[in-house]
């Protein structure tokens, strides 16, 4: 590959850009993280945290990735052979009902095409005719990251609650916290899982877990076995500023940061940029007469757009043009989708001007590969950005 200048565009949907701020930040000293320099860092960090995931309530941050947050929500509230249900949105939701059956749950699917989000009304139905309440929670990935398809929880919430039933709800928001409007306290979600590389604009390595007061009463009984991810002498010890085990210290030094740009900009903001951003890119999509694979026009992504293409077209051959002919990386298809598709990520640290380069080496890499598209795409884009910016 022979690139001439200039930066990599890093177009994946997570991990995202980080910005120089929060570099800047992580690059300080390591400290004691038994002192009390730290102690007044980790309380810094939890509280700015709470507004991030529209709760009061305790934020559990792991040292670990997104999967070990999917892992720590089911352990401390769960016990073995309690019944799950879990819809299957995309790679990811399959991914954690995966490691749900693999802890010894009894996993119940609710099939999908993986072109629309969780429907509210089928999870309804399921628990209504559960008259013995045996599903204890019902797990659904927010925005799916291998689709850009968006489930409506409030939705599935108002279904739980008027079938009057007492599972728990467990919500996946490791690409749409902090990109994409999410209120826990608010939409009563019991856990929300989260991770530190994709809308909170820091490198992998932190997973995190919002707990509900109705979670952590759960996490008493369950029976489930954990340790490393026990929720209660992680709370205990945030209480003083401290961990149980040796945390990400220097991640922590840029979630702070990180926190406090989000709180700059103002969450609403960040939201209200990151739906144009996507309008955006489904306009310019359009335009080149291309498919976005989310079906359902209220449940587009903020974070990404998956972009299908025609029969008989390779989504990987695509990506493999644009890395070595504009040093941009974007998203695979996985799982059922590979090849069929490609992802453009516009989540995290990213502005319009971000967006056009993007987008432009998407035209680019789309006529150089053969994919018969118009050209307007670009343009509509661009069009798209002046009107909200007029």
């Amino acid at each position: 590959m022979h690139i001439t200048g200039g930066r990599h565009f890093l177009q994946i949907p997570g991990p995202t850009n980080v910005p120089d701020r929060v570099l800047r930040a992580m690059a300080a000293p390591t400290i004691d993280h038994r002192g009390p320099e730290f102690a007044e860092l980790t309380k810094a960090v939890l509280a700015a945290l709470g507004p991030v995931f529209g709760t009061s309530g305790p934020v559990v941050i792991y040292p670990s990735s997104g999967t070990g947050a999917w892992e720590a929500a089911l352990v401390n509230t769960l016990s073995p052979g309690d019944r799950v249900l879990m819809s299957e949105t995309g790679h990811f939701s399959t991914l954690w009902s995966e490691l749900a059956g693999r802890l010894g749950l009894q996993v119940e699917v609710i099939p999908g095409d993986w072109r629309h989000g969780a429907d509210p009304a089928e999870i309804g139905r399921r628990l209504a005719a559960d008259r013995e309440n045996t599903i204890k929670a019902v797990c659904v990935v927010h925005n799916e990251t291998s689709t850009g398809v968006t489930s409506r929880v409030p939705d599935v919430r108002a279904a739980i609650d008027e079938a009057g039933h007492p599972a728990l709800l467990l919500v996946d928001t490791i690409s749409s916290l902090a990109s994409i409007d999410y209120r826990h306290d608010e939409w009563g979600v019991d856990v929300t899982v989260a991770g530190s590389q994709k809308g909170l604009i820091l490198p992998p390595g932190l997973g995190f877990n919002a707990v509900s007061e109705k979670a952590f009463a759960a996490s008493r009984s369950a029976g489930l076995p954990r340790s490393y991810w026990d929720w209660a002498p992680m709370i205990e010890a945030n209480a003083r500023g401290f961990f149980p085990y040796t945390p990400g210290t220097n991640l922590l030094y840029g979630l702070r940061e990180a926190c406090a740009m989000l709180a700059e900009e103002g969450l609403p903001r960040v939201f209200a940029r990151h739906q144009r951003h996507a309008a955006a890119t489904r306009a310019a999509v359009r335009a080149w007469g291309l498919e976005v694979l989310c079906a359902d026009e209220r449940e587009h992504s903020g974070s990404l757009t998956a972009v299908l293409l025609p029969d008989g077209y390779d989504a990987d051959e695509v990506r493999r043009v644009i890395l070595e002919k504009f040093d941009m990386s974007l998203g695979a298809g996985l799982g059922r989708l590979a090849g069929k598709i490609f992802r453009i990520g516009h989540l995290g640290h990213f502005n319009d001007l971000t967006l056009a380069g993007t987008l432009g080496g998407v035209q680019m890499g789309l006529q150089l590969a053969g994919v018969p598209i118009k050209p307007g795409g670009v343009e509509a884009a661009l069009e798209h950005l002046r009107e909200a910016a007029s």
